[in-house]
């Protein structure tokens, strides 16, 4: 019998998996990758948001363990994924820097705007009010991690690549059975695919569609990321991660004609060189309504557990929420009310 049967390899189901092992866990994952917002996502960390000027919800908290979390997966598996950028806020008025001093001023934010104007100016971008810039901030190569963790999982005969059949699970009072498997528990971590879960359909996961691309733009010399109306995430090579747009109605991964032209009018808006499209993508993102992760066991069976609800901020999230649900099935340390499904009506739906 194993410890942890995971469905879902997204950003959610690693994270627990990885939690799980350093703790000489067993465990077992499903992906089919049939929901890959994470693998597409930007992966950016950044613990203000730019829009209310407002630190994010335990910034400080999530990024000391964040750290400590991919610094391990990269000395495991021998490569980096963890690349620490600074992001530079492009000003367009007078007005926004004064914006910018009043908030580094707030004792929130104070830790993480800095009150000096970077003054750089990098060909392709034309900046005459200059930037401010966000401090402890960077991006996780999703797509690279997701892969190689993937890999990692098979080496340890721990992962299945195969779509979940939920009517398949069974579920006794000390373990759950899928097909040939037995576990003393099961995770799903399944991402916008819950909507499918029996156990986990009631909850308020909405989805926001998002859409970015990769460009190549050779006369852009761009060192940190740039946000402004869209981030701009130099690869090297002269290529960039752009993104990204924000539909709440269409719930198709597939890259439409509307998020390509939003995307396009955005960047002519920064950028003064030529560019060109090389790839587009899109994903669903697992976000809910008043911004906090899904996390919990289900009301009548205390061996199934969700971990969803990562929304945009997937990479800083997940470390953190995964150890809280592991602490709070193994150590029976209490979620926190904000991010527990307790939260959700109706209440006879969770423990």
């Amino acid at each position: 019998m194993i410890d942890y049967l995971i469905v879902g390899s997204g950003l959610a189901g690693i994270s627990f998996a990885e939690v799980a092992l350093n703790q000489n866990k067993t465990v077992l994952v499903f992906g089919d990758d049939s929901q890959n917002s994470s693998k597409i996502a930007g992966g950016l960390y950044n613990p203000v948001i730019f829009k209310r000027f407002s630190e994010v919800w335990n910034a400080k908290s999530q990024l000391d363990l964040m750290s400590g979390f991919y610094a391990g997966i990269e000395s495991k598996l021998k490569l980096q994924v963890d690349w620490k950028l600074p992001i530079l806020r492009k000003f367009f008025s007078i007005e926004e820097q004064n914006n910018w001093f009043a908030a580094s001023d707030k004792v929130g934010l104070a830790p993480f705007l800095s009150p000096v104007l970077i003054k750089d100016r990098f060909a392709g971008i034309d900046s005459p009010f200059d930037y401010g810039e966000v401090l402890h901030t960077g991006y996780v190569d999703t797509a690279i991690l997701l892969e190689a963790y993937k890999t990692y999982l098979e080496s340890l005969d721990s992962f299945r690549a195969s779509s979940f059949d939920y009517s398949d699970l069974s579920v006794y009072d000390d373990l759950v059975e899928y097909q040939e498997v037995k576990a003393k528990h099961i995770i799903f971590a399944e991402g916008y695919g819950i909507h499918a879960n029996p156990y986990f359909n009631f909850l308020p996961l909405e989805g926001t569609k998002g859409e970015l691309f990769i460009i190549r733009a050779e006369g852009l010399d761009l060192s940190v990321i740039v946000n402004t109306s869209v981030f701009i995430l130099p690869l090297g090579n002269d290529l960039f991660k752009v993104g990204a747009t924000y539909n709440w109605k269409d719930k198709t991964d597939l890259p439409t004609e509307e998020g390509k032209i939003e995307l396009i009018d955005r960047i002519k808006e920064i950028l003064t060189c030529d560019f060109e499209i090389v790839e587009h993508f899109a994903g669903v993102r697992p976000t809910v309504r008043d911004r906090r992760p899904l996390v919990g066991t289900h009301a009548a069976h205390n061996n199934v557990h969700v971990l969803n609800g990562l929304g945009t901020r997937g990479v800083m999230l997940g470390p953190t929420m995964a150890t809280a649900l592991f602490n709070s099935i193994e150590n029976n340390i209490p979620l926190d009310a904000e991010v527990n499904i307790s939260r959700v009506k109706p209440k006879h739906y969770y423990r």
